[in-house]
């Protein structure tokens, strides 16, 4: 039970928080707004009624002035929608009220907190211009009933403007709060956009490390199992069966490559469920694989690599683009093509091209997402590539890679 009780009480807000959320509120959209300004209007009738009965027994209202002072109470009720009608409704009835020179202490309260919300709710201007008229007015009437009591009301007027200012500034704190908490928010949606756009970048290269893993695994097995059922059907009683273990082997090594490749792409998906790093990236130095397994694959393949170092990203989008050439000249260039692959470094840019000298794609053939990837990928670390058919026959692909932007980019 007890527990459940300082469970209860460390739950609730305390008077000081509670304060403080009525002075960062704006009263116009409080909850119950209309209830609370009835019961304080109820409260500050009730205080006047007991000032005009307890003080200045020499001006107490007759019943004309009962009436005036508890019907300038009832605008109170809805001083958060009109503050302004409020106001002037309540210097309407409050006029005459002092003309007859009635208790003149009892309708202060009233007074106070009407002004007061045309403060709070309203420009500084508009604020200053209503307390001038309210002042102005007031001194009139006072100056044509007792001469006395409107010096007395210059004396006082002192805290009529403290009142004006206080709402003043009660308003300029809470702009300031309402602007700190829109920052805030503002700061909140941009972290998820942020997120949400890392999020889809991150999709976006682990679907370009799929594609390019799986197009290029199938490719070279499609070709050695081409190979393997070439070498059953030639000569079936002449079986070759060493060059048909050779081309399982490489099948079956091809397979190997492609799933441990495959378990890192996909621990990135996992790293980032349990928020761990990223996995180390493809580079330069795997471009050696690629040419061999193109050359299991029947390419004749020459390589150049000028590079000693690269930045992740661009190694890493060397890589795949190499990756992509390789597989597209082993499955459009025809048997056996002449493929160069060359890599150097020029103008602080890793430039690097991948030309063969086969037929290229078939007319008749669906358009892929291979040249699309390869140029995600130089776009992604601030490079272009160009890819097409060369003038003296097969097709060319080349990049150029900045260094110096993707060394930017991971700082």
């Amino acid at each position: 039970m007890n527990l459940v009780q300082e469970n209860t009480t460390a739950g609730r807000p305390g008077l000081g928080d509670r304060i403080i959320a009525v002075l960062n509120r704006d009263p116009r959209t409080a909850p119950h707004g209309t209830r609370n300004d009835a019961v304080l209007a109820a409260v500050l009738a009730a205080v006047a009624v007991c000032v005009a009965l307890s003080t200045d027994q020499a001006r107490r209202p007759d019943a004309l002035g009962w009436t005036l002072l508890l019907a300038a109470h009832v605008p109170l009720v809805w001083r958060r929608r009109r503050p302004l009608l409020v106001l002037a409704a309540g210097v309407v009835l409050l006029m005459p009220y002092h003309a007859m020179d009635n208790n003149h202490g009892a309708a202060t309260p009233a007074t106070v907190v009407a002004l007061y919300t045309v403060a709070v709710t309203g420009r500084p201007l508009r604020t200053i211009l209503t307390g001038v008229a309210v002042l102005a007015v007031a001194f009139t009437v006072m100056l044509t009933v007792n001469a006395h009591q409107a010096v007395e009301l210059l004396r006082i007027s002192g805290w009529v403007i403290a009142v004006l200012f206080c709402g003043v500034d009660v308003r300029y704190y809470r702009q300031y709060v309402a602007g700190i908490v829109e920052r805030a928010e503002r700061a909140e949606r941009t972290r998820e956009e942020e997120a949400r756009r890392r999020v889809a970048e991150e999709r976006l290269r682990i679907a370009r490390d799929l594609h390019d893993l799986l197009a290029h695994t199938i490719t070279l097995i499609g070709v050695r199992t081409s190979v393997a059922a070439h070498v059953l059907a030639a000569d079936p009683e002449r079986l070759d069966r060493q060059t048909i273990a050779k081309a399982l082997d490489e099948i079956a090594e091809t397979c190997r490559t492609a799933r441990a490749e495959l378990r890192t792409t996909l621990e990135v998906l996992r790293a980032a469920e349990y928020g761990e790093g990223r996995g180390p990236l493809p580079g330069l130095d795997g471009l050696p694989d690629l040419v061999e397994a193109a050359r299991l694959a029947g390419a004749r393949v020459e390589q150049s690599v000028r590079v000693r170092q690269a930045p992740p990203a661009v190694g890493a989008a060397a890589y795949r683009i190499v990756q992509e050439a390789l597989t597209n000249a082993v499955r459009h260039a025809g048997p056996e093509p002449a493929v160069r692959v060359e890599l150097y470094e020029r103008d602080g840019a890793l430039r690097l091209s991948v030309t063969d000298d086969g037929t290229g794609p078939t007319p008749g053939d669906p358009p892929g997402f291979g040249l699309m990837g390869m140029r995600e990928r130089a776009r992604s670390v601030g490079g272009t590539l160009d890819a097409g058919p060369r003038a003296r026959g097969g097709f060319a692909v080349s990049a150029v890679l900045p260094m110096a932007t993707a060394v930017e980019g991971t700082r």
